[in-house]
């Protein structure tokens, strides 16, 4: 099978390679380096709507558009959540951010396994899912920004909603998990 590279695959491509330059002016000895990187943040996130919308509206979605799109939506949230963590270095950043990228690399598995029995569907994704990724990439946003911006703490509302992107990630895992063990009983 032929890799088909249209606009929404292209536009996931553009993410994937947004992921390197974020981290190259987050590290820039420039004052508006927050700015910029979230600016870059908002475009990807800009891009990943996009490339959805387009691959059902145009109906172009492809098995490796359907492959890439969360590949490169996990790979911004880890590299980004590892970037931040570093940068704002205390167990109250990391231990939300370890549980947002530990959910991701079991769901992540346990949808590859679920693939091979035939049963991907089971664990499909769901409003809680939903919920968790705007709640995530709000968090993100704000904690890339970091600064005050009219009178509002908006590193602190980013640590708000890490925390509630975190219990949602449980939430959501603790979904997805019951649904697998459901097949793996009746198997």
């Amino acid at each position: 099978m032929a890799i088909q590279f249209n606009i929404p695959t292209n536009l996931t491509l553009l993410r994937i390679a947004l992921i390197p330059l974020l981290t190259v002016v987050f590290y820039l000895p420039w004052q508006y380096a927050n700015i910029a990187c979230t600016m870059i943040f908002l475009l990807a996130g800009i891009t990943d709507w996009l490339d959805g919308y387009l691959a059902r509206k145009l109906n172009m979605e492809t098995p490796f558009g359907a492959f890439l799109d969360p590949v490169a939506d996990k790979l911004m949230v880890a590299i980004v959540l590892v970037l931040i963590v570093q940068q704002q270095a205390t167990p109250y950043l990391a231990i939300p951010s370890a549980i947002i990228i530990g959910r991701e690399i079991t769901i992540a598995s346990l949808r590859e396994w679920m693939a091979e029995i035939g049963q991907r569907a089971k664990v499909k994704v769901s409003i809680v899912g939903k919920w968790k990724t705007t709640a995530q990439m709000l968090a993100i946003g704000l904690l890339l920004y970091h600064d005050d911006l009219l009178g509002l703490p908006i590193n602190t509302l980013g640590f708000v909603l890490l925390y509630v992107a975190a219990i949602l990630t449980l939430w959501s895992m603790m979904s997805y998990l019951n649904a697998a063990l459901k097949v793996i009983k009746a198997n």
